[in-house]
């Protein structure tokens, strides 16, 4: 089942927050059309390596846009802008991710397309925003989580400022929050048949994303700080402990996950503590409750502790990237799937995580630069015979 089959998308788009939140809408069914300005090869991801696949197109450009159609024009010139109008008259929606000044000046706004097609929902992805003085910046992820506080947040007390260790999370996030104002006003333009401008920034996501932080300083003038060992802002043992042979994350956020721990680690007298009564209590002393429960778990390995903890509390083992990608638990879980290259017959990706009805999106790589450059001709012809 494609749920978004009927949907038609153009994507003037590069890079990671844009391309990441239509690769979704292509995973589930809508025909993503991705626009190239083939001048300047494209998106600038077709030639970021390291691991290349072939002429204009690479592992990490397949990252963010399977499942996506290509065409090439340049929107700046009297043909190219005469091609995407004839493609936005049959579309639902136009995307783009460029700097918050360049839709008003390529004619992106819902003000000039909805005289093409008044239906059409039109979203902006941009750095700072278009309504503000930053609109001409350009802007990537790791400077909003510089500017945002997110870097002060990350790493252990006394290191220097670091960002998420995944990449691009806030790309990610951004580009997933613009699906979320993309298919409400999706749902209104169909019903009332006016379509409309759906903005979000990466700067604004990513002080979003501080969460009860930001609330707690806006509030008490609490400014939150790094905590050891990737710990919980205020609930405690919510955090890493090492065993005898690496790490397992320990997640005891209520009463009852607190008396299943200390039981099976055998320390059952810690609930007659007063500093470790309860969770927030535990919090504030942490430095007290961690060494005891250090002493504990590095007597044993982690799959020990695995074993006797797994489906009484939330608990995990800390792997590193390769372990992760392969556990059993994700090759069980079809958590990684084969799409085809043509320069790399067994490419592995990672499977959509959505499922419909049980079943995974089906995925295939996106489309060589140009390669679907028939539908402009197609879109054309079809706007002149009406």
């Amino acid at each position: 089942m494609k749920p978004l089959k009927a949907i038609r998308v153009l994507s003037i788009e590069q890079f990671g927050a844009g391309p990441y939140g239509s690769m979704f809408l292509a995973d589930l069914g809508a025909d993503v059309i991705k626009i190239e300005n083939a001048r300047i090869g494209g998106d600038p991801a077709r030639q970021t390596g390291p691991f290349m696949l072939g002429k204009d197109d690479s592992q990490y450009f397949q990252t963010w846009n399977m499942n996506k159609r290509s065409v090439t024009l340049d929107l700046k010139s009297d043909q190219g802008r005469a091609q995407f109008e004839a493609l936005a008259a049959t579309s639902d929606v136009v995307l783009n991710n460029l700097r918050g000044d360049l839709p008003d000046e390529l004619g992106l706004t819902y003000e000039v397309l909805a005289k093409i097609n008044p239906r059409l929902v039109c979203v902006h992805i941009s750095a700072y925003g278009r309504d503000n003085e930053r609109a001409s910046w350009p802007g990537y992820d790791y400077l909003m989580q510089a500017e945002t506080g997110l870097m002060s947040l990350t790493g252990e007390p006394g290191g220097p400022p670091s960002r998420f260790g995944a990449p691009s999370v806030i790309d990610h996030v951004t580009g997933l929050t613009a699906t979320v104002g993309l298919l409400a006003a999706l749902v209104s333009a169909r019903t009332t048949g006016i379509g409309c401008d759906v903005d979000t920034c990466l700067f604004e996501v990513g002080m979003h994303q501080l969460g009860y932080a930001a609330i707690w300083y806006l509030n008490e003038g609490f400014v939150t700080q790094r905590q050891e060992r990737s710990a919980h802002l205020s609930l405690a043992p919510v955090q890493n402990f090492s065993t005898a042979d690496g790490w397992i994350l320990v997640m005891a956020m209520t009463q009852k996950f607190w008396l299943v721990l200390i039981d099976v680690l055998g320390v059952a007298h810690l609930a007659d503590v007063p500093e470790f009564a309860s969770p927030s209590i535990r919090g504030k002393h942490r430095d007290q409750l961690t060494p005891l429960l250090d002493e504990v778990f590095r007597t044993q390995t982690t799959d020990h502790w695995l074993r006797r903890l797994e489906g009484k509390l939330p608990v995990s083992p800390v792997l590193d990237v390769g372990q992760a990608l392969e556990s059993d638990f994700v090759r069980r879980s079809g958590a990684i799937s084969h799409v085809p290259h043509p320069a790399r017959p067994d490419l592995r990706v990672l499977a959509n995580p959505i499922r419909i009805n049980g079943e995974r999106m089906s995925q295939q790589v996106c489309s060589p630069i140009g390669a679907d450059n028939g539908l402009l001709s197609g879109a054309a012809a079809e706007r002149e015979s009406k």
